[in-house]
């Protein structure tokens, strides 16, 4: 089946122009989404108040606790549709994509219930202010009813991935992120609602991506074509996503509860440095959304290749892709903390909130290139089906470390200084064990498939 244009051959021809037209986009879409997602932070820091901001800052771990199951179990979705795509079984392609589609479903409404169970409890251990509790558990309340459609989003933007498609989610995201702005200042300014504004805003905002995504996917001419009546979970599928998947979506889980020890760390120290972090998280995370991008591609390339039988192509996008997640990670991150001052006073021009914002800004974005090393072995076990060992890898690595530094370095010495040396001390222990891990698994899949070249 001829692929459409927008969808990228992975299996033939040169690698690392490859790479880059699958990761810029997807980088783009993450950047973008955290654009908007910067959006309810800067309209409710400059038009409602630094408490405001600082009580949807402080919850945000909550958000990324849930939201990171979807993006593991996508990653599963991700990698058998991949492995089909590379046998060019078309049939199974399409069973995979529906049974993903009926999962997201299914995962988003439960969480949506979680959610809202959890809201006020997660508010009060995180130790949230007083001042900026009921405005955080009125957020996370309304945030959470759009729970189905961000797991809709995050599968079908896997679907597309898995045939090399990164642009179409990148134009759907820019269309109900445009949308969610607009959203922001009419209800903030304009109806004069604080947090549960833009919580409503990026609800509506949700509904759209998804919708818009799930209407191509239904006028799509490949496999992954969704069609009436095929809507059915085909179990041997399931489970081989959620083996893959799961394990991905705990680790992000997990590493979500070391930040939420580490949030209510932050909270300990006041409103300012919650706000200082929350407008630098705004800034920092673009910087991993650049070398997440390439671990995403790393999955898809090998999940297609591997599917294929090439492991020697599959060896080679490892390396090439580790090479250019460097590159591009050391130039953002450079440009980031030049231009950090400026960016964080798009945010709240409060010296001290500047100040504290710095700080972590400074500390995580120039030891980010190691965590590059982990995204991208990561992914390129996750495309070699091997989803558990990183998993482990980093749960013991990253999470361990952070909560074990919060409740006694941390103790010892109380200031925001030392808390944000936690992430690259993580990061330099888990890299470490990372490479032996790749390199295990590396030989363990050429010893499983020998007839592999």
């Amino acid at each position: 089946m001829k692929k459409e244009k927008k969808e990228i051959d992975l299996l033939h021809g040169p690698i690392w122009p490859k790479v880059l037209a699958f990761s810029l986009p997807l980088a783009a879409t993450g950047i973008l989404q955290q654009l908007f997602n910067a959006a309810d932070i800067a309209v409710l820091g400059q038009f409602v108040g630094k408490h405001a901001m600082g009580a949807v800052g402080s919850v945000s771990p909550v958000v990324g606790l849930l939201v990171n199951l979807f993006v593991g179990l996508s990653i599963g979705a991700n990698v058998i549709i991949s492995n089909f795509t590379g046998q060019h079984n078309d049939c199974k392609v399409s069973q995979a994509t529906h049974t993903a589609v009926v999962l997201s479903a299914i995962a988003g409404i439960i969480l949506l219930f979680l959610g809202e169970l959890i809201a006020v409890p997660m508010v009060h251990i995180l130790d949230t202010p007083d001042e900026l509790a009921p405005m955080a558990v009125k957020y996370l309340r309304i945030y959470f009813i759009g729970m189905p459609f961000i797991a809709m989003y995050n599968f079908e933007s896997a679907i597309f991935r898995s045939q090399g498609n990164t642009r179409t989610p990148l134009i759907c995201l820019a269309i109900s992120g445009s949308l969610n702005v607009a959203l922001n200042l009419f209800f903030v300014i304009v109806v004069g609602m604080d947090v549960d504004g833009v919580a409503t805003a990026t609800v509506i905002s949700n509904v759209v991506s998804s919708s818009l995504l799930f209407v191509l996917l239904s006028r799509s001419k490949e496999a992954i074509r969704l069609e009436r009546g095929h809507f059915r979970i085909n179990r041997v599928i399931l489970s081989n996503i959620v083996r893959i998947g799961l394990p991905s979506g705990l680790q992000g889980m997990v590493f979500s509860l070391s930040n939420l020890v580490i949030q209510s760390a932050i909270n300990s120290l006041g409103a300012d440095v919650v706000s200082g972090s929350a407008a630098a998280f705004n800034i920092e995370i673009f910087g991993y959304y650049i070398l997440n991008s390439f671990g995403q591609a790393a999955v898809t390339f090998i999940g297609q290749n591997f599917g294929a039988g090439d492991l020697e192509r599959c060896r080679n996008v490892t390396k090439q892709v580790l090479i250019l997640d460097e590159i591009a990670t050391v130039i953002v991150a450079v440009v980031l903390i030049l231009s950090a001052h400026q960016l964080l006073a798009i945010f709240n021009s409060d010296p001290a909130v500047i100040h504290y914002g710095y700080i972590r800004v400074f500390t995580l974005l120039s030891t980010e290139v190691l965590n590059v090393v982990i995204e991208v072995l990561s992914g390129s076990m996750r495309g070699y089906g091997f989803s558990m060992v990183p998993a482990m890898v980093a749960l013991f690595g990253i999470c361990g470390t952070r909560i074990v530094w919060v409740y006694t370095i941390f103790r010892q010495i109380h200031t925001f200084d030392n808390l944000m040396a936690v992430y690259p001390v993580s990061w330099a222990l888990t890299m470490t064990v990372m490479i032996f891990a790749y390199f295990h698994v590396r030989k363990k899949v050429q010893e499983m498939h020998p007839e592999m070249r």
